[in-house]
């Protein structure tokens, strides 16, 4: 399989973003998400593709530029489709199936078919759950940075009462790759782009 390399990928986002500032917003997020993951791999060894770590976190939040209407203004109110419309934008650019899915198996910590079901979330049926290593850890470096206006570092501790509220099995899942995978050291990054940590 061919991993796309990060002028590729930048391109795409590129062309995709609806305007200069989502491409920030949304770049800038992927880039950081990618810092995480590979300071995690760094220190754990993680045994997962680096280079394919690296793609999946650059392409994994493609999806949100086609929530972006027609006044240049994000839908929220369907925001969790996010990762099947990136998975589809992916697919209709050619790319494997093992890259499409870094977009549609990150959204909280994994959509199940009951998820959907129980909540009505706007998503097909199906189930969104991260299997591979590298989208394990795509998914979980994507916890610790919001794009929330304005950005925002969230700590493990954050995100560990955030996630609560989708329940048990929820926080479960966080805590065992949090186990696994450790916590990033959020400080230099925040201070680097000007972010808070929360």
């Amino acid at each position: 399989m061919r991993i796309p390399e990060d002028g590729e990928i930048r391109a795409l986002h590129e062309r995709w973003a609806p305007g200069r500032e989502a491409f920030e917003l949304v770049w800038t997020h992927c880039r950081i998400v990618c810092e995480i993951a590979e300071q995690i791999m760094a220190v754990t060894g993680a045994g997962v593709d680096a280079g394919l770590v690296r793609a999946g976190c650059l392409l994994h939040d493609v999806g949100v530029y086609r929530l972006y209407g027609p006044a240049g203004r994000l839908d929220h109110s369907r925001y969790v489709r996010h990762g099947v419309l990136g998975h589809e934008l992916l697919a209709g650019e050619g790319f494997p199936e093992e890259i499409c899915r870094f977009c549609s198996r990150h959204t909280g910590m994994g959509l199940t078919r009951d998820d959907i079901e129980r909540q009505g979330l706007p998503v097909p049926p199906g189930d969104y759950v991260a299997e591979s290593g590298e989208e394990r850890l795509v998914m979980y470096a994507d916890k610790f940075h919001s794009k929330t206006n304005p950005p925002t570092f969230v700590s493990a501790e954050t995100y560990a009462v955030h996630v609560r509220r989708f329940g048990a099995g929820k926080g479960a899942v966080f805590a065992a790759m949090r186990e696994v995978f450790g916590e990033p050291d959020l400080r230099p990054l925040a201070e680097r782009y000007g972010h808070s940590l929360v």
